[in-house]
Order: C-alpha cells, then sequence, then structure tokens
C-alpha cells in the first residue's frame, strides 16, 4: 500500500510513430531503455493520437479534450505571434491535468515543449517552467530557453539539454514529501528538421543503415496535390519546404537522422529512470513514455503528418503512436495490449491513478487504462476518433473510415479500410456499394460522438473557427464565408 500518491513522469516526444522502436519490433533502431521500460511495464499497440500535428495534441494531452472543443485545429504558427493577445495561452480557460494535481499536492513541472502559447511564464499549473522560447526551432543547437525566467541558449543539442534540466530537477525534488509530476516534453525526433542538421553523437550509428524498415513508394497524389494547392492558395508561404516535403523519402540522410533523434531520446530516458533508481524512488514512480503524433515516413507516399496530404488523412502512419507505462501495481511485467486507447485515455488515466476528479468529468470523453495495466476482466471501448480539419475519422478493430466534409468544391471522397483483410489500408471501399450499410454506420458514429464532443464555436464542420491559425483557411473562407477568420 502507497503511503502516499505515486510520483508521475510523462515523456511526451515530438513526431514519433510507434514503428520507430525496437520494442515495436523495427530491429534498425536503437532504443535499449525505452525496450527495457516495455519488458517491465505495459506496451500499447493501438494507441492514437486525436490529430497529427503538434499543439491540437498537445492541448488534449493537458486537458483531456478533442480540437473540436478546445479550438487547437494545428500547431499554432509562431509567425503570427505577433497578432495573439498579450499574455496569450490556448488552454487557459480549461482544467488542466498539472492544475488537477497541483491541487491534490503535487510538485508539477514542464521541461520540454510547450507551443500552447506564449512562453515567458509557467503556465496551466506548471510550477518548475523549463521551455523554449517558442514552439518551432531551426535547429536542435542554439535554441532559446527559458529556464524558469531566466533566458539563455542552448549550444547543446536540445535533447541533451532538457535531459540535463529534467535529471536536475528528479534530484533535487524526487525525494521529498510531496509527490511530483514532471512533464518531459522532448522536441525530438521532430522528421521534418531541415536535411543539412548537424550530427551528434548517435549519427554514426545510422551512417550506413539501409533504411528497410522504412517502404520504398511512389509519392501520392494527395501530397502532390497539397504542395500545389499550397501554391495556389498561399503563394507567400515557404514553398521551397512544402517541396522538401516530396523529397524526404528518399534522402536517406534525413531518415538516418530522424532515427538517431530517437537514440538521443533514450538516452535521456535512462538517464531519467537511472536517476530514480538512485533516489529509490522508481517503484513508487508512474512512468509513461509517448509521442504528441506519429509521423508517415513514406508509408502511403508521403512524409509529414496527416495534413501534409489533400485531403488530409488519419492513416496508421500518421496517427499511431508509442505508449509504454511501467509501475509495480500493474500486472504482467512486459504485456502488450491490443486495445485501441488514444491521448484522452492518457489524461484520464494518470488522474484515475493519482486519485483526482474533474469538475466536469461529462466533456472528457477519455476512459481511464487503469482495468487495462491491472489486466482486470472487463470490456473496453472498440473506437477511438480522430479530427483534422476538414477530415474525421473512426478507427475499430475492424475498420478505418475516414469522412470528409462535404458540399465544397473539391469533391473529397470518403475513405473506407477493411482492417482485416487489408491491414496496410490501401483498398478504399467507401464508394462500393456493397460496404454503404457500414458506412452509413460508421458516419453516425461519427455524428454521435462529435455532437456531444465538439464546442460550436470551435467546430468547423458546422461554422465555427479556430484558434490562431488554420493550414487550410482558404477552405474555410470558401466554406463558411469571406468573413471567416481564427479568433482567441
Amino acid at each position: 500500500m502507497r503511503s502516499r500518491q505515486p510520483n508521475i513522469l510523462l515523456i511526451f516526444v515530438d513526431n514519433q510513430p510507434a514503428s520507430m522502436m525496437g520494442c515495436y519490433g523495427n530491429d534498425e533502431i536503437f532504443t535499449p531503455h525505452l525496450d527495457d521500460l516495455a519488458s517491465r511495464g505495459v506496451l500499447f499497440r493501438n494507441a492514437f493520437c486525436p490529430n497529427s500535428m503538434c499543439s491540437p495534441c498537445r492541448a488534449s494531452m493537458l486537458t483531456g479534450l478533442m480540437p473540436s472543443q478546445h479550438g487547437i485545429h494545428t500547431w499554432l504558427d509562431d509567425e503570427v505571434m505577433d497578432e495573439w493577445p498579450d499574455n496569450y495561452n490556448a488552454i487557459a480557460e480549461f482544467e488542466t491535468l498539472p492544475e488537477k494535481l497541483a491541487e491534490a499536492g503535487y510538485h508539477t513541472a514542464l521541461i520540454g515543449k510547450y507551443h500552447l502559447g506564449f512562453a515567458d511564464k509557467p503556465q496551466n499549473g506548471f510550477k518548475h517552467w523549463v521551455t523554449m522560447a517558442k514552439g518551432m526551432m531551426p535547429s536542435f543547437y542554439g535554441v532559446e530557453m527559458n529556464d524558469n525566467g531566466k533566458y539563455e541558449t542552448a549550444d547543446e543539442h536540445s535533447v541533451d539539454y532538457f535531459t540535463r534540466k529534467s535529471v536536475e530537477y528528479l534530484d533535487r525534488y524526487a525525494d521529498k514529501d510531496e509527490p511530483f509530476f514532471l512533464f518531459s516534453t522532448y522536441n525530438a525526433p521532430y522528421g521534418e528538421m531541415r536535411p543539412d542538421e548537424p550530427e551528434h553523437r548517435y549519427s554514426q550509428k545510422y551512417a550506413e543503415l539501409p533504411m528497410n524498415s522504412v517502404p520504398r513508394e511512389g509519392l501520392c497524389s494527395e501530397l502532390i496535390d497539397w504542395i500545389l494547392m499550397r501554391k495556389e492558395k498561399a503563394p507567400d508561404y515557404d514553398f521551397e519546404w512544402y517541396k522538401k516535403l516530396a523529397e524526404m523519402p528518399n534522402n536517406l540522410r534525413a531518415m538516418r537522422q530522424f532515427y538517431s533523434q530517437v537514440s538521443m531520446v533514450d538516452d535521456g530516458v535512462g538517464q531519467m529512470i537511472a536517476k530514480l533508481e538512485e533516489k529509490g524512488v522508481l517503484d513508487d514512480t508512474l512512468v509513461i513514455y509517448t509521442a504528441d503524433h506519429g509521423l508517415s515516413v513514406g508509408h502511403h507516399g508521403f512524409w509529414g503528418h496527416g495534413e501534409d496530404t489533400w485531403p488530409s488523412n488519419m492513416h496508421r502512419s500518421a496517427n499511431n503512436i508509442p505508449l509504454i507505462v511501467s509501475h509495480p501495481d500493474f500486472a504482467k511485467p512486459g504485456r502488450q495490449v491490443e486495445n485501441l486507447v488514444g491521448t484522452t485515455d492518457i489524461f484520464e488515466t494518470i488522474l484515475d491513478f493519482a486519485g483526482c476528479k474533474l469538475d466536469a468529468p461529462e466533456s472528457v470523453s477519455g476512459m481511464s487504462l487503469c482495468p487495462l495495466l491491472r489486466d482486470e476482466v472487463g470490456e473496453f471501448r472498440d473506437e477511438v476518433f480522430m479530427e483534422q480539419e476538414e477530415t474525421r475519422a473512426i478507427r475499430t478493430s475492424r475498420w478505418l473510415f475516414m469522412r470528409r466534409i462535404e458540399h465544397t468544391k473539391y469533391d473529397f471522397k470518403h475513405e473506407l479500410y477493411d482492417l482485416e483483410n487489408d491491414p496496410d489500408e490501401r483498398n478504399n471501399l467507401a464508394q462500393d456499394p456493397e460496404y454503404a450499410g457500414v458506412t452509413a454506420e460508421l458516419s453516425a458514429r461519427l455524428d454521435e460522438y462529435f455532437s456531444k464532443y465538439a464546442n460550436p464555436r470551435w467546430d468547423l464542420w458546422k461554422g465555427g473557427v479556430v484558434k490562431s491559425n488554420s493550414t487550410r483557411p482558404f477552405l474555410w473562407k470558401e466554406v463558411w464565408g469571406k468573413e471567416w477568420a481564427p479568433e482567441y
């Protein structure tokens, strides 16, 4: 029996598909510490994010809400920071995970990437605050950091910087009387870094890697359509960057660098676990490793996020995230779970494990994973929901259905995949009359879900808007009128 609430270490990385870890079956990547964590914990094979972009998933992790509830539908663009209100915090109006844990007596810390508004001071219930001055970065080196109000430039690789700061925090707070919640949110592996990013100590480990674990297939037409659409609709935007997306699947150096950044993170995880062991508190610490979203590295003919095609997509590669949860209370170390789970379930799980309650639990669609973690008999729902501006999706153990907003001049097509007979999601059945009943039933489930878990103000499908920015503002102006514009 624990004498107090457990410590919580939530490691949240940036742009990592589940397939990029040894414990998920990838024999080309070096992740010994994460593989060891999986051997001592529970690994979820079918964990999915609600959106394939950074800021929306971070907001969902901290609030338990979907993008159509919290209003962030894509990354918060640093280029429009001058338009943000003073002291802008994109989730200030919601109950957040660190606020609830702080109320319950936790010392709360964010060390890593924030990307939910201005980062000049602690936000959302965090007391200890070490983060990048901006949400984005041009390189892993020379990043401007805010260490509890003191600004400094991290000359070292920023993963090493955040690891060092996390280990220092654990050394100071891990054995205090009050439990800690450390949100260690790495800005890596970050698969859309520039191809000429400087090498680091793990780069040579991958220098000759053949990269057989990534597909070799032609570019999909949806990627080309998106690049051309951006050029037409946003001619002042960095078109050269979008052209590079088309080149990435054939850029072996970029792929190897992407893999090498995962090993940098793995090294940091190992250092944090070692510090917990040194302080004698590992057995009283809930350790969770997950990512904001996945990333396609050539799967389905594109490199990038689900929104990097036209229309956007929710294929497995872009939305399947790693999820490892470890604590001695859980049954059968090394177990793998096949159930469909999501980011909002992680939010609920942490609150449940810490004994915290929300003031408005009905607003959150997630379910606690504690019964699955303890291998208790009982049913768990067989569905997860995702959304990416003009695309909404439901995934079950049998089906993936991507529904597109209708009545636009683009004539978007729905997509339906039979995951039992077509696990790679290649044969679209949505226009096949034989599957009309399946499409109708899944469409109704999407309607029911978003009718319950959407705020009309932020529901793009019903005339709502977005916070800060959209990657498809031209679409929403065409659908809802020229006056349509982001809000705060």
